[in-house]
């Protein structure tokens, strides 16, 4: 390599400039490579190097730093600094060799051409004095003079920026405080591994500091750590093996805080000491925090945040008044009751008292962030104290539910401890009028908890409030039902899909500790009862009930995650229960050792005014003050209540519907028929691909779908799916929102709604993207909204989502549909105890609708009938008793009726059955019977004329075949409700006997068409009564139908009573002709002369008309399995119906 002499003579006075260095060391004769003067030289002239650009062709693969670093690693040890000087500026090396590796030289950064001189500068004067140098160079000159390597003497300053992902500086673990001293110190293996311990100790905290923290007021099964001192070591049972990397000497030594914490405040390093005691006050003390299996670090960091911040605890003295107050008008009420009504059920809320002032927190500081509208739902316990001072409801309003008076309004009512209410109010705390809400429930605990879903889903819908800013639902439980109960997990699934979301709920669970009398121990597996809300990511607040204010703490982190993140969040009050299960029950029974620790315990309200007497908050007299201001609001309202003569159940309705019912007719409906135009553009629209979108593919068998679906329109002609759009879209067009939802209901289960076309192209076997179009939601461009989704696999959950949602919008028509009918039974308690008898006892209406595909047709016992019998047996019309015929004969049954049932055999039945829930001026469910087979059936279609505007439902569908010319000699008339007609009519029409045999559909089974049975059965005197059902014997429609049709027929007909059988003592009827005959009409064997009603008995003259049962056999199976039985049975059938 030759270098031009200008170069060389350059590179030796560079090397003179440094002879002070060389003599300042020892002999350079004899020096050792690696050495400091070795490389201060060597990164010298790596800097002369890059400042003279020497650049030969064959270096052009090596960097400079790699070019020189190489020739020094040439150096023989002992060579002297004249040989080396000598040996770097020759010319022997005009071969370039292989390039070796890579050494840490060039990781000094700063080395570079325009720095040489300054570098030099600098090294000078720190020789002179170390002081005279910043400090950085300090550092710098020191680490090369203590011997670091090529490259580990610079430092470089710290960075403004933020790290990157998963990325910390090597500072974070360097020795905290910067000094002369502890700067030549170095970062050994012990340091970085008590760094790492520090950090594992903090994270362990944060995910394990629940497990000691002091939550339980009975101190029954937590480690208390009040009084532990801060320089004890941390538990094993939190950190671990972290424990072994540290000992009590370490307590005192500094540790730099990483980023995933905020214990520190504004100050970056702590003695290991002070990390362990404030990480113990944010995680060990009254508060236990679950969060750290959330997915999300924004989310893990908000909470660290918001827990291990300095003084983030610390309240003023006017809002520890406040919470005084509230604590004690939430005693106050509950001791009130105890004295008043000692020996009435009330299911107070002693013992966790805390929760008054937890709810109304919980509801300050949602609506100081916006939220006007809260939706409640509830257990019974604390329920009557959550009504007076979270609500407001009027305490009169409770008291004379306590009186035992008369109700003065329809309705059975419930107890007290069930109902719920709705209040408008201001709030004074925030100055904002506020809606509250409390749903009625059940004693089924958590069976509310889906349908406050769906009503603050619903309220959050129509307001247009999209991301949950102004409606908010807040859920209690108890502990053993939170844990125990499946429907809290099924709502849980229900919290993050798009149709049912409500952007997160506030959940509050008061953990008595304890269920009815089952310890924690036998009713749940899981370590907490809270552990099922971990499944969604919801972070969960175990908080003592006993600290008033970690309480309120608490709801304030609650309120503001769910404001920040629009997640639910779990607010856990271990508390205790006073009394037992209820007032008069005995908890000793069962807990001797809770119930000792209990009695010797004071009250949160006793605890706490000496807290803050003690602290000069408030004196005694002032803590007196505020009891005895509420004792004389309630002696007032008590003094009020005894005037009152009834109680009233309107009082108590939870979801009013402001002016709906106020200037109708309350026997009049609108007409269901619509104009011919309507049901074509519909019709069209519904088969047709998307309009203005060339582009949008769909499936060739949805093509020949639409293309079948336009025929019929052609034809004038609809089947069930297109029966059911002008039905959906006839209402969108009058601005009634339609919503439908259930397992696969965009597709239909059987393959024939298909609301939801789906975008169809492929590039290399990937959807090129998800669009998807909704054909009845762009109808018409001012229509409604059309909701259609599909919903998770769950019946319970989603079925009392929708009633929810169909309760606060009258003028809605929302509809659960069934994958299978049979499936419904999974939310039997829903039926049973919110939609059956919802408005007799909460005066709460609801149109919704329950569409439940039955039918017997092959597919095995469990899919096959949607238990068509039970809903018959729950209606609320007596068959004994036949109602007045009048003109509103019909609309007035409706209305008397606790629920409709039909089983419709038409497209067109189907459409005015579904217009008619919106024409009605009141609010019923509808459970309907839907079809299979009948989806495609070629009979099974209805013109448009049975749907134009002067048509109607039909509540009966009469013969209208060759019977009818002459039905005096007919000989047998056929009731029969579902697709069984269809069968019936073909095999009648095979056998030629048309003529002979009449067949009237039933359509709508409840409430019963007395008046047009009536008539059919005066339409063919001669002829032999007969019900025809695909259903066994106990099944179906047959126990509900026969015992009207009787009181139809008989009750004008002459009876001739015997006293010792029919008549009491006082002249009255004994027995229902129903409760007597039944014997008779359902014989375990073939009637005899001595089962026949005789002269001594109550008997109907000899024209009395009897209905005949032709059918399936009983069976305790709802369908066989097996297809021969199947088919045996259907002829068995169609044979016994027909055979005259």
């Amino acid at each position: 390599m030759k270098i031009d002499v200008s170069v060389k003579k350059k590179l030796y006075l560079a090397v003179v400039r440094f002879r002070h260095v060389l003599a300042a060391r020892t002999a350079v004769a004899n020096h050792t490579p690696g050495t400091a003067t070795e490389q201060c030289v060597a990164s010298l002239l790596v800097v002369w190097l890059c400042s003279v650009q020497v650049r030969p062709q064959t270096l052009l693969t090596m960097n400079r730093a790699r070019v020189l670093s190489y020739m020094l690693s040439q150096t023989p040890p002992g060579t002297s600094l004249v040989t080396v000087r000598a040996w770097l500026l020759g010319g022997k090396r005009g071969k370039a060799s292989a390039p070796p590796p890579p050494t840490a030289l060039a990781a000094e950064p700063f080395l570079n051409g325009s720095s040489s001189n300054y570098v030099e500068e600098m090294y000078s004067a720190w020789l002179h004095d170390p002081r005279s140098v910043h400090q950085s160079w300090d550092t710098f000159f020191r680490n090369a003079s203590a011997g670091a390597r090529p490259g580990e003497a610079y430092t470089s300053p710290p960075s403004l920026a933020e790290p990157t992902p998963h990325h910390v500086p090597l500072s974070s673990i360097a020795p905290a405080v910067i000094s002369p001293a502890v700067s030549e110190t170095q970062i050994t293996d012990k340091v970085i591994d008590d760094h790492l311990a520090v950090q594992g100790i903090i994270r362990a905290y944060q995910a394990r500091g629940h497990l000691i923290a002091a939550l339980d007021p009975l101190g029954i099964d937590r480690e208390a750590l009040a009084e532990r001192p801060p320089t004890t070591m941390p538990s094993k049972i939190v950190v671990r093996n972290y424990s072994n990397a540290v000992d009590e000497s370490d307590m005192e030594r500094l540790f730099k805080l990483p980023m995933s914490t905020f214990v520190g405040g504004k100050e970056t390093t702590l003695p290991l000491k002070e990390i362990i005691k404030r990480l113990e006050d944010a995680y060990c003390r009254s508060i236990g925090v679950e969060f750290m299996f959330i997915n999300s670090l924004e989310q893990c960091n908000w909470i660290r945040q918001k827990f291990e911040t300095p003084g983030i605890m610390a309240m003023n003295q006017q809002d520890k008044r406040l919470l005084l107050a509230r604590l004690t008008r939430s005693h106050g009420f509950e001791a009130f009751l105890a004295r008043k009504f000692s020996s009435e059920k009330r299911f107070g809320l002693e013992g966790c008292e805390i929760l008054i002032p937890a709810m109304k927190q919980v509801i300050d500081r949602s609506t100081s962030l916006g939220v006007e509208s809260f939706v409640m739902g509830m257990p019974h316990r604390g329920r009557l104290n959550v009504l007076s001072n979270v609500c407001r409801k009027p305490l009169e309003h409770i008291f004379t539910q306590f009186a035992g008076l008369d109700a003065g309004d329809e309705g059975s009512g419930d107890v007290k401890y069930h109902l719920g209410t709705y209040q408008e109010r201001l709030n004074r705390v925030t100055n904002k009028n506020i809606r509250l809400a409390i749903v009625a429930n059940p004693s089924h605990l958590e069976a509310v908890d889906p349908v406050v879903q769906g009503k603050t889903r619903a309220e959050q819908f129509y307001h247009g409030d999209s991301e949950g800013n102004k409606v908010l639902s807040i859920l209690l439980h108890g502990d053993a039902a939170f844990s125990g109960q499946g429907i809290v997990y099924e709502t849980f699934h229900l919290s993050e899909l798009p149709e049912y979301t409500t952007h997160g709920t506030i959940h509050i669970v008061v953990n008595n500790q304890i269920g009815f009398t089952t310890d924690p121990r036998m009713s749940r597996s899981s370590p907490y009862c809270t552990d099922v809300a971990r499944v969604v990511n919801a972070p969960i607040f175990h908080v003592n009930a006993d600290d008033p204010e970690a309480v309120m703490h608490v709801c304030n982190v609650a309120a503001d995650w769910r404001h920040t993140f629009h997640k639910d969040v779990v607010i856990d009050l271990v508390c205790y229960r006073r009394n037992g299960h209820n007032e008069i029950d005995e908890p000793m029974f069962t807990q001797p050792l809770m119930y000792n620790r209990i009695r010797k315990l004071k009250p949160v309200i006793d605890l706490y005014a000496e807290k803050l007497i003690k602290e000069e908050v408030v004196t005694a007299v002032e803590a007196k003050e505020v009891r005895d201001k509420y004792e004389k609001i309630l002696e007032d309202a008590f003094t009020a209540a005894k005037s009152e003569t009834r109680v009233f159940n309107k009082h108590w309705i939870d979801s009013p519907w402001s002016g709906f019912f106020e200037g109708k007719d309350p026997l009049k409906a609108s007409p269901t028929g619509v104009h011919e135009d309507t049901i074509t553009h519909i019709c069209k629209r519904f088969s047709s691909a998307p309009p203005n979108a060339s582009d949008f593919q769909i499936h060739r068998g949805l093509q020949r779908i639409l293309s079948s679906r336009m025929e019929m329109v052609k034809a004038r002609t609809v089947d069930w799916a297109m029966g059911e759009a002008v039905a959906f879209g006839s209402l969108l067009k009058e601005g009634i929102h339609v919503r439908l939802s259930g397992q696969d209901v965009e597709r239909g289960t059987f393959s024939h709604r298909h609301h939801i076309l789906h975008h169809q192209k492929m590039t290399n076997d990937t959807p090129v993207d998800k669009s998807q179009y909704n054909t009845l939601a762009n109808l018409y461009p001012d229509q409604a909204p059309y909701t259609v989704c599909n919903s998770s696999l769950s019946e319970y959950a989603v079925l009392g989502f929708e009633l929810g949602f169909s309760m606060t919008n009258p003028n809605a028509l929302v509809i659960w549909e069934a994958q299978f009918g049979d499936f419904n039974n999974t939310a039997q308690c829903v039926i049973d105890q919110f939609i059956s008898s919802g408005q007799s006892k909460w005066i709460r209406q609801t149109g919704l609708v329950l569409l439940l595909p039955h039918g017997l047709e092959g597919m095995g016992p469990e899919h096959s009938s949607a238990r068509l019998e039970r809903f018959l047996q729950m209606t609320s019309d007596d068959p004994d008793v036949l109602p007045a015929f009048s003109n509103d004969f019909a609309i007035r049954q409706l209305s008397d009726i606790n629920w409709i049932v039909a089983n419709c055999t038409t497209p067109a039945n189907l459409f005015h059955i579904l217009r008619r829930q919106i024409a009605l001026p009141f609010r019923k469910p509808l459970i309907l019977m839907t079809p299979k087979s009948l989806l495609r059936h070629p009979e099974a279609k209805s013109s448009f004329d049975a749907m134009l505007e002067d048509t109607e439902f039909q509540r009966i569908i009469p013969e209208d075949g060759p019977a009818t010319q002459n039905a005096a000699n007919v000989k047998r008339l056929i009731f029969c409700s579902g697709k069984v007609y269809y069968e019936l009519t073909a095999a009648r029409k095979e056998a030629g006997i048309e003529d002979k045999i009449a067949i009237t559909r039933v359509e709508q089974i409840a409430p019963f068409p007395y008046d047009l049975i009536k008539q059919e059965c005066d339409r063919y005197p001669e002829a032999e009564l007969v019900w025809s059902q695909e259903e066994h014997k106990n099944m179906g429609a047959w126990s509900y139908i026969q015992p009207r049709i009787a009181t139809a027929l008989n009750h004008e007909r002459h009876i001739s009573k015997c006293d010792k059988f029919a008549i009491d003592s006082e002249g009255h009827e004994s027995q229902s002709w129903y409760e007597y005959w039944f014997p008779w009409l359902f014989p375990t064997s073939s009637p005899t002369e001595a089962s026949i009603p005789t002269k001594n008995q109550t008997s109907i003259v000899s024209d009395t008309r009897v209905l005949r049962y032709a059918g399936r056999a009983v069976s305790a199976s709802p369908a066989t399995g097996n297809k021969m039985t199947h088919t045996r049975e259907v002829k068995q059938l169609l044979e016994d119906s027909l055979a005259l």
